[in-house]
């Protein structure tokens, strides 16, 4: 997650609305005051991911000025009609018509005003109404079978790992951590089916997912691979979230919890479970996603370091005790900003051990060519932490590097004046995923 993708605390857009003279204020989403993320209708009570009380009256596109807003879909700070372009990130406004619409009205066809004086798009811009490349053949429902396909239920998977940790022991053990991206309106069941397919290429034993929301737990539990895994959160655990992180382990988990940050307002979370691995000690995996950057006025620098910090130093300390230990997941981690990770004797950080001299970003909007056109931010945000007793490192590489065959978007691109349509690339994620392989010792 340029400093513009840290403006996006959750993406999320406004369904096209039908234009009524009968559409009340209650239909209105609303922005949360505190996060400043956009609920939907429905959600009248509190907001969705920091669960700060619902303004009363529900805010409008009238403020107690009188002016009307319109809501920026990439940071869904409230504008002001005269700007064409999101004062805090740039994101062009929903509608190129002058004329004063109401907040039910926006929908994702708008162009952006020429006569805006932002020559950049960002990282959380609003992507231009999504067309298939001419050329694009649709992908397979199917996902390949794994092991015959056979279904197994959630305690069989378990008793099979316990069972086996008294027969055949694993040669290596591979995890894989991967910031799956909560964009909703960006090929979000095909990007998920992209994910599935990785998963299946390199059959990780364990897996660290971020910004998972309901629908993409649901694509996942859908999925054929699912199957072969146990995963920390249930259906109905995942139905009551926004977003959250998650484990999953086909090698059975024994015992899984999930601690909230006390000071986060992202809803941030540190997910550990204690993992049976066949023949070998037991594993303890965990995964977070720290706070997010978010500048905005009037200071603009809301950078939430202290917070990430704060987090990375309480996850450590409860993760310490443990001989086996790997840490894996979106630590937004900035080394310029937030200093070296705060690691205790006997940890290590694993591509700076296994790829010294590699600056291993894997947020790169030069090396991701879905995010061509943002301003250029390269960050090595996800990273793996270990202690390991018992395992040593056998390795570690980047995957869903590549694009999706047949897929494309358009997006739109101020270029000195003139509103240009790029199409682009899809890739599974705006971030690179990671995988780690431990061997014993």
């Amino acid at each position: 997650m340029s400093a513009s993708r840290f403006l996006r605390l959750v993406v999320t857009r406004l369904a096209p609305v039908t234009m009524s003279s009968s559409t009340s204020s209650s239909a209105s989403s609303w922005s949360c005051t505190k996060c400043t993320f956009l609920n939907s209708p429905s959600q009248k009570l509190n907001c969705l991911i920091c669960l700060t009380p619902a303004p009363t009256p529900p805010p409008l596109s009238i403020s107690s000025n009188d002016e009307p807003k319109w809501a920026c879909k990439g940071c869904t700070f409230l504008n002001t009609y005269k700007n064409s372009a999101c004062d805090i990130c740039g994101t062009r406004s929903p509608s190129s018509s002058s004329s004063v619409l109401g907040f039910d009205d926006l929908t994702d066809s708008g162009l952006e005003n020429n006569n805006s004086n932002n020559p950049n798009s960002s990282v959380g811009s609003v992507f231009f109404p999504l067309r298939r490349c001419s050329k694009r053949k649709a992908m397979d429902d199917d996902v390949i079978e794994i092991d015959g396909g056979s279904l197994k239920k959630k305690n069989e998977i378990e008793s099979k790992g316990e069972a086996s940790g008294s027969g055949t022991a694993l040669s290596c053990v591979k995890i894989l951590t991967y910031n799956v991206w909560f964009r909703e309106d960006l090929e979000l069941r095909n990007r998920m089916r992209a994910i599935g397919h990785l998963i299946q290429l390199h059959s990780p034993h364990l897996i660290c997912f971020q910004e998972v929301m309901p629908e993409i737990y649901e694509i996942f539990r859908k999925s054929n691979w699912w199957k072969e895994y146990t995963c920390s959160v249930s259906v109905d655990e995942a139905q009551t979230k926004g977003y959250f992180c998650m484990l999953l382990s086909k090698v059975g988990i024994k015992s899984s919890t999930c601690k909230s940050f006390r000071n986060s307002i992202m809803g941030r979370e540190l997910s550990v479970a204690e993992v049976e691995v066949p023949g070998r000690k037991p594993l303890v995996l965990a995964t977070s996603h720290l706070e997010s950057p978010c500048p905005g006025p009037p200071k603009w620098d809301q950078m939430y370091s202290r917070e990430r910090v704060q987090q990375a130093n309480e996850a450590v300390e409860i993760l310490r005790a443990n001989p086996n230990v790997v840490f894996g997941g979106d630590m937004n981690w900035d080394d310029k900003l937030d200093g070296k990770f705060p690691l205790p004797d006997k940890w290590v950080d694993v591509w700076e051990v296994l790829k010294p001299g590699d600056l291993g970003f894997t947020y790169d909007t030069k090396a991701n060519p879905m995010l061509s056109g943002n301003r250029a931010l390269q960050k090595r945000l996800d990273r793996f932490f270990c202690r390991l007793d018992d395992y040593k490192l056998g390795g570690v590489e980047m995957v869903g590097k590549e694009a999706i065959p047949g897929l494309s978007y358009v997006k739109e691109k101020r270029v000195r004046g003139d509103v240009k349509r790029l199409e682009l690339p899809v890739l599974p994620s705006d971030h690179f995923g990671l995988l780690l392989t431990l061997l014993p010792k």
